[in-house]
């Protein structure tokens, strides 16, 4: 049975500018995924999130669940979706978190490598220019992917 990545990018624009405490500076839904093509390759769905890992990798982040200040639009669709009881591995890193992370470090084997799999010449390539771009306007730290499994 095959699995799928469902999920979306979110950015909170008005961090940077008035503070991570700031009443307005919330969550926004920004693109989902679906609309970025990613597909399912398992060897970068493993090296990301750790999600049908018998690769070996040192997944970047691995079942932090849903956000707890998710945007309603997150919400929404996530909720649509099936929420908690269909979906599994939920989980989510900033652009901050991916930009500080070794693109180079291998799996198990020895053999692929996280930029091989999943960085800047692969199907991800599309999500790392949408949250590389939203995380020169706002802030590495207030740009995230959230992400879930069927």
């Amino acid at each position: 049975m095959s699995t799928d990545v469902s999920g979306m990018i979110e950015c909170r624009p008005l961090a940077r500018i008035w503070g991570e405490d700031d009443e307005d500076a919330v969550w926004h839904a920004a693109i989902d995924l679906f609309l970025l093509n990613t597909g399912n390759s398992y060897d970068a769905l493993a090296c990301l999130f750790g999600v049908r890992n018998s690769f070996g990798f040192r997944p970047l982040t691995e079942d932090r669940g849903l956000p707890e200040d998710a945007s309603h639009g997150l919400q929404g669709t996530f909720n649509a979706w099936g929420g908690p009881r269909d979906a599994h591995g939920t989980t989510w890193i900033s652009w901050a978190e991916l930009a500080a992370a070794d693109w180079d470090e291998t799996d198990r084997s020895g053999t692929l490598n996280r930029r091989a799999v999943a960085g800047d010449e692969t199907h991800w390539a599309p999500v790392w220019d949408v949250m590389r771009t939203l995380g020169e306007l706002h802030g590495p730290e207030h740009v995230r992917l959230v992400v879930w499994f069927d």
